[in-house]
């Protein structure tokens, strides 16, 4: 059990019997009537998000959520397969629950699986990736009156948005929450 104040965006709490995920939330004291805490949730299972107020102090049922680290190995052309380094152990994640970030996954990339009562809620990639471009059109110089982007296709078969400037070959930083383009990768 935990009381509003202690909420805090990532927190697990179960309501109703089902899992629902913080997002963001804010203690708001008004100048009349009592404080209350606004939150947006996610439900774990559903992606499904609500808002959601809670009246300051009001206790809340959370749900033990056991975050490991775990190695991607492949995909078996359904399932996303990851390892659990300590007991190698496999687990087939169901591409729902991997989410967007597949994108982004790399053989051998070390990730962060939440798990409840060991069913799979979610993975956490690392925030910044580090992949290759495996193709790009070349940038014109002086093709543009600010500076220009173009689409880059890398090494996991994602695209994003790039400078002008970057070519094939090129390793980038990328944020694997966004897609955004972050910078280059000094070899």
């Amino acid at each position: 059990m935990a009381t509003t104040a202690d909420f805090k965006n990532g927190l697990v709490l179960k309501i109703d019997g089902q899992l629902w995920q913080i997002l963001e939330f804010q203690h708001v004291k008004p100048g009349k009537g009592p404080a209350f805490v606004r939150t947006k949730i996610k439900n774990v299972l559903t992606g499904k998000s609500v808002d959601k107020t809670w009246n300051a102090g009001v206790k809340v049922e959370t749900a033990l959520v056991d975050r490991r680290d775990m190695t991607y190995l492949y995909n078996d052309g359904t399932d996303y397969v990851f390892m659990d380094g300590e007991t190698y152990d496999q687990i087939a994640i169901a591409p729902e629950t991997v989410g967007d970030g597949a994108r982004f996954l790399l053989e051998n990339m070390s990730v962060q699986v939440a798990t409840h009562e060991d069913v799979p809620l979610h993975v956490e990639l690392p925030v910044t990736v580090e992949l290759e471009v495996t193709q790009t059109d070349p940038g014109l110089q002086g093709d543009r009156s600010t500076g220009g982007t173009k689409p880059a296709t890398l090494e996991t078969g994602a695209e994003v948005q790039v400078p002008l400037f970057i070519n094939t070959g090129d390793k980038l930083k990328i944020d694997s929450r966004d897609g955004n383009y972050l910078g280059r990768v000094n070899n």
